[in-house]
């Protein structure tokens, strides 16, 4: 009976299975796939064997008898538009997918014979380089998904789409398209998910958009949308997610929005919506924001406690009142931070099962204490309760949130001692405490803090020594202990020390620790307006990285070392002599004539003595690779020959006929073996001029720390990533022309730019030349280079460091993005310091990359809103001791103060325009990368702030 019951089951099996393992494809589609495979030169798809089955080719599918293609997915595979057609004569697909590639226009041909295959579903063209109008497409009847997205489409959207009777989704993002939003998508009114963010469409949200009720998803984010919201959206009663972001929206909130049961997302910030928060608004949604608008009133009481609410938004509107009470255990982020709150911060007793992970509600008008039970709420990773009016101690619970990584209380009133409890926050990397009365000793496990890489005590009542154990930090990227009450010996500081530290403003006395010299990596030391006395030791000149050097108001006397003359240097109220050819800011100066000779003889000494010193530290400190560190560094002295590199490789780059006639590498070499020709110097760069035979002048930079490159372990791949950037085309970017690689570094030329970089322009030798018309024709140009670089077809384009030296004038008002290279070519996890501090200069690193560990678009924004921060102000990243978007925060409710008045007082109407640029500003320096816009978005603000 067993065997029975076992070999009827055995042929049944094989009887349903046949089907699929003896059907095949048939002769003719097989002979066609083959045909396409030859013409495609797709290279996954193997057909040396005759008997090779299609449907085994990656990126092929076929129906579950193996009978017929009814998917090809050819995504990244270097497509050309005249090979579409092919794709239409397998007339049994479904879907298609030619993302990635690039297209840069669809055949008619395509679009005849694609749309009468009456199975086909879904097209997918996205991330390609499609420059002409949307076509229309003619059949398609079947067709259910179109994703045209990140592409360079323009016009306006009629009638295209409008024979589509199945398009359930449609994806237009990230395209030129401009005009009034589309409204014909499908007669038959089917559409489910409309995707049309970051375009430049315009006018109102259009009330047929109503009449596709089975809407679930609506994107307009990033238009020029404007109006309000039409008041019956709430008819679409299956909406799920409705983002109208960064428009020109205004009005009020429609209270109908609160009708739809469906809703889990609404995102309508960076508009100027007006009135109340609509009471009843997160009855059923999961996220909210409505951050950076002109909402008013209070924020009802209970719009923080439904059960399912994840996110809430709010920040930098002109809300009054008191926060909310009620919190949901629900909630992961609460943002409520720029607005006129009053009132105390909410008391929460955060049981198990709370999930409130982010807490902003700093830059309000909060008093009281900070409540102890906050040190319930285990998750918070941010909390952050700066600029309000807080008082009291600084409670000991907070040492309890072991998950903690930012903790901001700067520029409140508290009181009272750093309880030492602070130091069990193992997880936190920024601790802010500034601008308080916070007296009594730093505590001496500060150490504890592991992960820490900011420190930022100033502007307190701090008394004692700084503990010795500070040093132990070894992630610690900054240290502010300015303007406090300090004193007795400055222990041995850590060497991951990247970005400032600040010992201003104390009681420091006796010599400057010669320890310094050993933070190689520190980009800013203050040590101004204490007690130091003695010389400055001659071991500073070995912190290869530093840029500004705050000695000022000191009993200092002696000699001034040499530095080179890319550091910054204050000695103001001291005694000490500065006998070199450079002034004591370090910009050169002329020499004198009738300069005696023994004077001369001495700085050839001094200069000497230096150049021997800073061979020696190459050599100690050369024995990991080639090259070393102090590649950051350039020699200042006039005329220095250094032996020539031993060139590996050279290559050209650009089809330019006249470049690559001019360009002779020898040449290039003898320029970078000479510091005289030495121009500028960046983060990762040095920039030398290059004269050619013919006269024709480029630049020929260096890329500092050579060890982290390419060419150390792959030439060839440095080669490849350079060529991609060679075709680049756009007028704000910096291309490369050819480079060059030598036994110990590589080089990269350049067309020579004679008005030299942004920062020159604003803070350097060309300082006050720019008025705002200028400034505000580079930020443009800026942003439309950036745009340009993010919207790359096959991948964005990041910056490794943007800052106002990486930005190129060809003239005052047009600007290069320059070191576009660096990201591409540059391993910064093959830095023995911090990854934050490796990604950037200081001033421009965005806060979250100390823990993120990894460049983004959203890091870009931030930098560039920095440059524009620059612009407005005429300061430095670094002012005042303190980074610029501190000190423009710091100042916020001085409007007139921030501005530049050398071009703020030209007019009331420049007036106008800076401040406009100002909120475009602010919005990228957001603390949340969530909140920055596209550079897109920023481009279209800028735009609109003519």
């Amino acid at each position: 009976m067993f065997r029975y019951e076992y070999t009827t089951t055995t042929f049944l099996l094989l009887f349903l299975f046949c089907p699929m393992v003896m059907s095949l494809l048939s002769r003719n589609q097989t002979k066609t796939m083959i045909n396409l495979s030859n013409h495609l030169n797709v290279s996954d798809w193997n057909t040396n064997n005759k008997d090779s089955n299609p449907c085994t080719w990656n990126g092929v599918t076929c129906d579950i008898s193996n009978s017929s293609v009814i998917k090809i997915v050819l995504s990244g595979s270097s497509l050309s538009s005249q090979s579409l057609p092919l794709l239409c004569k397998i007339e049994t697909l479904q879907d298609i997918d030619v993302s990635n590639n690039h297209l840069s226009y669809i055949p008619n041909e395509f679009i005849d014979a694609c749309g009468n295959i009456e199975s086909l579903k879904l097209l997918n063209f996205s991330g390609n380089v499609l420059t002409d109008f949307l076509p229309t497409f003619h059949g398609f009847d079947a067709l259910e998904s179109l994703d045209m997205s990140f592409n360079d489409l323009k016009g306006s959207i009629y009638l295209q789409l409008d024979e589509m009777v199945s398009l359930k989704f449609l994806n237009l993002s990230n395209n030129n398209f401009t005009g009034k939003l589309p409204t014909n998508l499908g007669s038959s009114m089917v559409l489910e998910q409309l995707v049309l963010s970051n375009n430049g469409f315009e006018g109102t949200i259009p009330h047929q958009i109503l009449s596709y009720k089975n809407l679930t998803v609506i994107d307009f984010m990033a238009n020029n949308l404007s109006g309000s919201i039409p008041f019956n959206i709430g008819n679409l009663s299956k909406l799920e997610i409705l983002s109208l972001s960064s428009n020109r929206l205004s009005g009020e909130i429609p209270m109908s929005l609160m009708n739809i049961t469906t809703l889990v997302r609404f995102a309508a910030n960076l508009n100027t919506f007006t009135g109340a928060v609509p009471l009843g608004s997160t009855k059923f949604l999961k996220n909210l924001d409505l951050s950076y608008n002109n909402l008013s009133e209070s924020i009802p009481e209970g719009l923080l406690s439904p059960s399912q609410l994840v996110l809430v938004d709010l920040s930098y509107n002109k809300l009054q009142g008191h926060v909310p009470k009620n919190i949901s255990p629900s909630l992961v982020r609460l943002r409520l931070g720029g607005n006129l709150l009053t009132g105390e911060v909410p008391s929460l007793s955060c049981e198990a099962g709370h999930n409130l992970t982010y807490m902003e509600l700093e830059n309000n008008q909060l008093t009281g204490l900070i409540p102890p039970g906050l040190g319930s709420c285990r998750k918070l990773a941010l909390l952050n309760l700066a600029d309000n009016e807080l008082t009291g101690a600084l409670p000991s619970e907070l040492g309890n949130l072991n998950n903690l990584q930012v903790l901001k209380v700067q520029m409140n009133k508290l009181n009272g001692t750093i309880p030492i409890q602070i130091s069990q926050l193992v997880k936190l990397s920024i601790l802010n405490l500034s601008k308080n009365s916070l007296d009594g000793p730093i505590p001496s496990d500060v150490s504890s803090m592991a992960n820490l890489t900011v420190l930022d005590l100033q502007g307190n009542s701090l008394n004692g020594s700084i503990p010795s154990s500070i040093g132990n930090l070894g992630k610690i990227l900054e240290i502010q202990l300015g303007e406090n009450q300090l004193s007795g010996a400055i222990p041995q500081m850590s060497s991951s020390l990247q970005i400032a530290l600040n010992l201003s403003r104390n009681h420091f006395s006796g010599n400057i620790p010669t320890s310094f010299g050993d933070l190689v990596n520190l980009e800013v030391l203050d040590l101004s307006n204490n007690n130091f006395s003695g010389e400055i030791p001659q071991s500073l000149t070995r912190m290869a990285a530093l840029t500004q050097l705050q000695l000022s108001n000191n009993k200092l006397s002696g000699d001034l070392p040499l530095f080179g003359s890319y550091v910054k240097i204050d000695i103001s109220g001291t005694h000490v002599t500065n006998n070199s050819n450079v002034s004591p800011n370090n910009s050169p100066t002329e020499e004198k004539n009738g300069k005696s000779v023994v004077v001369a003889v001495l700085i050839a000494i001094a200069a000497a003595i230096f150049v021997v010193g800073l061979v020696t530290l190459l050599v100690v400190t050369i024995s990991r690779h080639y090259c070393s560190v102090n590649d950051q560094r350039v020699q200042s002295s006039e005329g220095e020959n250094l032996d020539l590199p031993q060139v590996i490789k050279s290559n050209l780059l650009t089809p330019n006929g006249i470049h690559r006639s001019n360009i002779d590498f020898s040449k290039a070499m003898e320029a970078v073996a000479k510091t005289s020709n030495v121009t500028l110097k960046t983060k990762f760069s040095t920039y030398y001029k290059a004269v050619m035979p013919s006269g024709s002048i480029y630049f020929a930079k260096k890329l500092n720390w050579c060890d982290k490159i390419f060419p150390v372990n792959s030439i060839d791949k440095f080669g490849r990533e350079l060529e991609v950037l060679a075709k680049l085309n756009n007028s704000n970017v910096m291309v490369p022309l050819a480079y060059i690689v030598s036994t110990n570094n590589a080089y990269i030329l350049y067309e020579f730019v004679s008005n030299g970089s942004l920062f020159d322009a604003l803070h350097g030798s060309m300082e006050n030349s720019l008025d705002w018309a200028s400034r505000y024709s580079i930020a443009v140009g800026v942003a439309q280079g950036l745009s340009f670089l993010h919207g790359f077809a096959s991948g964005p384009i990041l910056l490794l460091d943007l800052s106002s030296k990486s930005i190129m004038l060809k003239s005052l008002k047009e600007p290069l993005v320059g070191d576009i290279e660096h990201y591409k070519v540059i391993d910064p996890s093959k830095s023995t310091g911090s990854f934050s501090a490796v990604a950037g200069s200081v001033g421009y690193i965005p806060p979250e990359y100390a823990y993120t560990m990894r460049v983004t678009m959203a890091g870009n924004i931030y930098s560039f809103g920095v440059i524009l921060l620059e612009l407005l102000t005429g300061k430095p990243a670094v002012t005042e001791g303190t980074e610029l978007v501190k000190w423009v925060s710091r100042n916020s409710r001085n409007q007139d103060f921030i501005l530049d008045s050398n071009v703020s007082r030209t007019s009331q109407a420049v007036r106008n325009q800076m401040l406009a640029i100002l909120e475009i500003a602010l919005v990228c320096v957001s603390t949340s990368p969530e909140t920055r816009p596209k550079m897109k978005t920023v481009l279209r603000m800028l735009l609109n702030a003519r």
